[in-house]
């Protein structure tokens, strides 16, 4: 199982960045996914999810209304589409495999990716 991050950058508060997470060695389309973000000196924070067609998907309230996930099960990518940002969102986001539908709590999730940072200035 490998999971491959991209789309990070440093962008200006209310910038835009949109993130990838390349999926392999696994049927990607059977399982949930969802994107964890980990700021500096800070414990890990769920931030989405999705199921596994896409057509079920789910947000931090901290993120609603500003962050759209979406998957491409025949590219086997999950995306995350980052607009209005802040500079609270400055973190590493990792994304992982979740191996319960819907579950939440990142400590159930069996892979991950090595991250990608995302910067943004005030």
């Amino acid at each position: 199982v490998q999971l491959v991050e991209s789309g990070g950058g440093m962008v200006h508060s209310g910038g835009s960045l949109r993130l990838s997470c390349a999926a392999s060695g696994f049927t990607f389309s059977s399982y949930d996914m969802s994107w964890v973000r980990q700021a500096p000196g800070k414990g890990p924070e769920w931030v989405s999810g999705i199921n596994t067609g896409g057509g079920n998907t789910y947000y931090a309230d901290s993120v609603k209304g500003r962050f759209t996930i979406s998957r491409d099960n025949a590219k086997n990518t999950l995306y995350l589409q980052m607009n209005s940002l802040k500079p609270e969102d400055t973190a590493l986001y990792y994304c992982a495999r979740n191996p319960e539908s819907e579950d939440r709590d990142y400590r159930q999730y069996d892979y991950w990716g090595q991250g990608t940072q995302v910067t943004v200035s005030s």
